[in-house]
């Protein structure tokens, strides 16, 4: 796969990526979208970044590779060991918060706060509390979700789940919306200045 992207991998990629595997960690971000985000985090200098589902901090690594030595990333997980696999390979860089806590819980209490860049990998974000993280994003602001694609391991009705979700986020007058059939299934909406 690497051969299709064509592209410098993150320094701490293919530790981090070894390590997930060694973990049996079965959901991690597709590398087409782990080079998307990097793309996309290039195009937010001096910004504020929130990734809702660390995992083992595959896409993580990306979005660091991406920012600028201005921004910062903060990166929420409920799973304590899927979170040291990201710390012990990202944890020193400066830019990079790693939250251990509930989604909801973060949400709730960071529901004030504005980003600049949002991907949502889990379902806090994305099936659940969505209004409460798109109205996180700044003017300008990128959302951004994978796994739109129908995947092996969707639970039965999450197909439905998906389908309302897709609609839900294509009436919002607030967003520009684009759904990609690629990698994983791709969807990267703007907030409307």
């Amino acid at each position: 796969m690497l051969q299709d992207i064509r592209q410098t991998v993150p320094s701490s990629y293919f530790q981090i990526d070894s390590a997930t595997k060694e973990n049996g960690f079965t959901m991690p971000s597709d590398i087409l979208t782990c080079s998307l985000l990097r793309t996309l985090a290039a195009t937010k200098p001096n910004a504020k970044f929130l990734e809702l589902g660390t995992g083992t901090g595959l896409s993580t690594s990306w979005i660091l590779d991406g920012m600028d030595s201005n921004s910062t990333l903060v990166s929420i997980d409920n799973d304590p060991e899927l979170l040291q696999i990201a710390s012990n390979y990202l944890g020193e860089d400066q830019r990079l918060t790693l939250v251990e806590t509930d989604g909801e819980d973060w949400v709730l209490a960071n529901k004030e706060a504005k980003y600049d860049f949002i991907f949502a990998d889990t379902w806090h974000g994305k099936y659940l509390m969505l209004d409460e993280v798109l109205d996180m994003i700044s003017p300008g602001g990128l959302y951004i979700v994978d796994d739109m694609i129908p995947q092996e391991n969707w639970p039965d009705g999450h197909h439905q789940k998906a389908i309302k979700f897709v609609d839900y986020l294509d009436s919002r007058p607030d967003l520009f919306v684009t759904k990609q059939q690629w990698a994983t299934g791709i969807i990267v909406a703007v907030k409307r200045v």
